[in-house]
């Protein structure tokens, strides 16, 4: 994860492992948790500063197309950012 965009909080702990068969709504589950925000509805996350997977996406799919160096940077908001 990065740091959130806009007013989005940060995460203390950014980097988080994640099983590659969960699809990629576990994540926005596991961040609207992590953030407190488990009844708001603003909550974008992107890949690459650009676009919003789909919920039903595979992590692992999303990591083989768009991971770099290991790792899948996970953009975050409270308001639409990128896109």
């Amino acid at each position: 994860m990065s740091d959130g965009k806009g007013d989005a909080p940060v995460l203390k702990q950014p980097k988080v492992k994640v099983d590659g068969k969960e699809r990629f709504s576990k994540l926005v589950d596991f961040l609207r948790k992590r953030l407190g925000k488990d009844h708001v509805v603003g909550l974008f996350l992107y890949l690459r500063e650009a676009f919003s997977p789909g919920l039903e996406e595979r992590i692992q799919t999303l990591f083989d197309a768009f991971g770099v160096d290991g790792r899948l940077v996970v953009n975050y908001a409270t308001v639409p950012a990128w896109g």
